[in-house]
């Protein structure tokens, strides 16, 4: 077997069986499987992909999920020398597969390999800011980067060489987390020039989504990060790579300012507390992104907090599931 395909999903009965689909078809010509984790459902995402060649698994606990829960998951029944990770909202371009698999055949020491992801919903603020962003990011361009955010091809050989793909404690950035394994362990990742991934993203009003995210655990994801890189060969890369740490040390440093300038000069706390609203204003070129932006980062500085202080499962441990439908053997 080629490749394996996994797709972790919750709650994405709108868009799993466009990537189910998409995902089989990618796989037909290699030789390869599709496997569905699900992390606790309670819509139809499993009822609509359980009558496809598609092999559906679950989490035992419900409670265990997670961004890297689903990942390892997916992981743990993967087969081939390759493993491709998408999202339930995510369906592949015909094509990358083949170029992603043929760049890794000529490139041994790449571990892993991404395409263009594009993003199909701009309804929120948080995916305007995004794919704003998306320009100015060294990793989202072809060559050799230092993650593969949204998705991509993987050696498995690297993978197990790491010890696992994904750290079950993880509410975000298990992708980021994996690259700094890698690079500790001297491998390299890549983005080569070909669309990869349509990505559909959640709909809904941003401020509840956002506020959703910091109570599923999404938001703590930079601190567990860190805390899992305590003490380990990939901290450097950690401290070093990840913004989000860096900007929220920055945001810890401006709340004890406006608390110190409540108590010491309080005529001044008015400008202290609009000068950094006022800058991302400026920066995102609209009042509603500047606000909104302002709001998310002042979320993340708590979320990292939360996911240092967070109690964490040693990440090796396999991830209790049950299985749903599985795949026939070709």
């Amino acid at each position: 077997m080629k490749v394996t395909i996994g797709i972790k999903a919750l709650n994405e009965a709108a868009h799993i069986e466009a990537s189910v689909r998409s995902a089989l078809a990618a796989v037909a010509p290699l030789g390869g499987r599709v496997v569905l984790a699900d992390s606790g459902s309670r819509d139809a995402t499993t009822d609509i992909a359980r009558p496809l060649d598609v092999r559906v698994v679950q989490l035992a606990d419900p409670g265990d999920a997670s961004c890297g829960a689903g990942a390892q998951l997916a992981y743990q029944y993967a087969e081939g020398e390759y493993f491709c990770l998408i999202d339930g909202d995510m369906t592949l371009v015909p094509g990358f597969l083949e170029a992603g698999l043929a760049y890794l055949e000529v490139h041994p020491d790449v571990a892993g390999v991404g395409g263009e992801v594009i993003e199909r919903n701009l309804s929120t603020l948080e995916f305007q800011i995004r794919a704003a962003a998306v320009r100015d990011e060294a990793h989202r361009r072809e060559g050799l980067v230092d993650r593969l955010d949204g998705g991509g091809i993987y050696r498995m050989a690297a993978i197990r060489q790491v010890g696992y793909f994904s750290d079950r404690n993880l509410g975000s950035f298990e992708e980021f987390e994996l690259a700094a394994r890698l690079d500790a362990a001297g491998w390299k990742l890549a983005r080569i020039d070909v669309p990869a991934i349509e990505h559909s993203g959640h709909s809904g009003s941003s401020y509840p989504l956002l506020l959703r995210r910091l109570t599923s655990g999404q938001l703590s994801g930079a601190g567990q990060v860190l805390r899992s890189a305590l003490g380990r060969r990939q901290l450097p890369f950690v401290l070093t790579r990840l913004k989000h740490v860096r900007a929220a040390m920055t945001i810890w440093a401006w709340w004890c300012a406006c608390v110190a300038c409540g108590v010491f000069a309080p005529l001044a706390l008015p400008a202290l507390l609009l000068g950094p609203c006022a800058f991302l204003v400026w920066r995102r070129g609209s009042l509603r992104l500047g606000i909104f932006s302002f709001c998310q980062w002042n979320l993340v500085a708590v979320g990292i907090i939360a996911g240092l202080l967070r109690s964490r499962v040693p990440p090796d441990r396999p991830v209790p599931a049950v299985e749903l439908s599985p795949q026939s053997k070709p």
